[in-house]
């Protein structure tokens, strides 16, 4: 059985989701094995995928749920949740 973890992290007040930090975020995420998918505004993109990142039209101060599953799981959520405050 595979392990799985959850965490929320929110996106500093003046920095949206859009191209640099985005980059940022998946570059992180795709350093991990296993699945991660994470959630804004009623959408869930795989983590890894620019495109569905950018998909998710994350503004500043809004909520990410971090959701990941498989061997690294518990690793690659706390590693995002603590990046997400840094990105910009």
């Amino acid at each position: 059985m595979s392990a799985s973890s959850e965490q929320r992290a929110t996106l500093p007040a003046d920095v949206a989701l859009h191209a640099r930090p985005a980059a940022t975020f998946v570059r992180e995420a795709s350093k991990f094995v296993g699945d991660i998918v994470v959630a804004a505004n009623g959408r869930r993109a795989n983590a890894k995928s620019i495109l569905e990142v950018l998909a998710l039209g994350a503004t500043g101060g809004t909520e990410l749920t971090l959701t990941a599953s498989g061997d690294e799981a518990t690793a690659a959520v706390d590693h995002l949740v603590a990046l997400v405050p840094r990105l910009d």
